[in-house]
């Protein structure tokens, strides 16, 4: 199994916290928002949400 298989395996089964990971969140509708911020590196990882 890839690595990243068993790391969504375990952030889908509450064995890992990825929000360590994010340095912003943006609704959904501010994707474009995020992916300006990452690339101008102001941000590195941004969480999405529906």
């Amino acid at each position: 199994m890839p690595a990243y298989e068993q790391a969504m395996a375990d952030v889908l089964e509450d064995r890992i916290d990825p929000s360590k990971a994010f340095d912003a969140e943006v609704a959904l509708d501010n994707i474009a928002d995020a992916h300006q911020a990452m690339d101008v590196r102001t941000r590195l990882k941004v969480l999405v949400r529906p």
